[in-house]
């Protein structure tokens, strides 16, 4: 019986540890996408010993980080309203998608410097169902173009989305810019050839 115990109570405490160590990953690399294991370790209240205990590499530090922040984001997005009208749905979507790439502008530059391509796509596949589902549906109704692939076009949606990103951290496009810009973009990329493209409200 005591064994038992003894043995959930070190479960329980490692668990604690690995929750410690992403939520310090995700605040660490938030600020700066450099941070080092031991920043995170001591923002952590752990030892590097004990990160090491649980995570074999920077890679799976930045990695466990991302997976929780895209939690995070898709459990927001689950509150936008994707009915109705595409146009005004994609709109929608951006505004609200683009505030979480905004959010974790540093902690994406981490992952794209310690991840694949093919892992960040993967972490991405909730949001990218998501927009995918409603481009069919713009699709099916003559709004967004159908001679390029649903997977094309929502791979073009977060390429400029994480595009604004690096536009921002170069200081060549403000945050309060860019939803504006994005949409325009993107809409200009979805619009069937030959139709005129929609107007956006935002700021040129």
């Amino acid at each position: 019986m005591g064994s038992k115990n003894s043995t959930a109570a070190k479960r329980a405490d490692a668990l604690r540890s690995i929750d410690a160590i992403v939520q310090a990953a995700g605040e660490c690399l938030g600020k700066n996408p450099e941070a080092s294991l031991s920043e995170i370790a001591r923002a952590a209240g752990v030892g590097r010993v004990t990160l090491y205990a649980h995570f074999n590499s920077r890679a799976e530090v930045v990695d466990a980080a991302m997976s929780r922040a895209i939690d995070r984001g898709n459990e927001a997005l689950d509150a936008v309203d994707l009915t109705g009208d595409p146009l005004l749905a994609l709109a929608r979507y951006i505004e609200a998608g683009w505030q979480l790439v905004n959010q974790a502008r540093a902690l994406l530059a981490a992952a794209q410097r310690e991840l694949s391509a093919g892992r960040i796509r993967d972490l991405h596949a909730g949001p990218a169902a998501r927009v995918e589902t409603l481009v069919a549906r713009g699709r099916a109704e003559g709004v967004f173009r159908t001679d390029l692939s649903i997977a094309w076009l929502v791979n073009i949606l977060h390429t400029v989305m994480h595009s604004a990103a690096e536009e921002i951290r170069a200081g060549r496009l403000t945050p309060n810019h860019a939803a504006d810009h994005i949409t325009a973009t993107v809409l200009a990329a979805f619009t069937p050839p030959g139709k005129p493209v929609p107007q956006t409200s935002g700021e040129a």
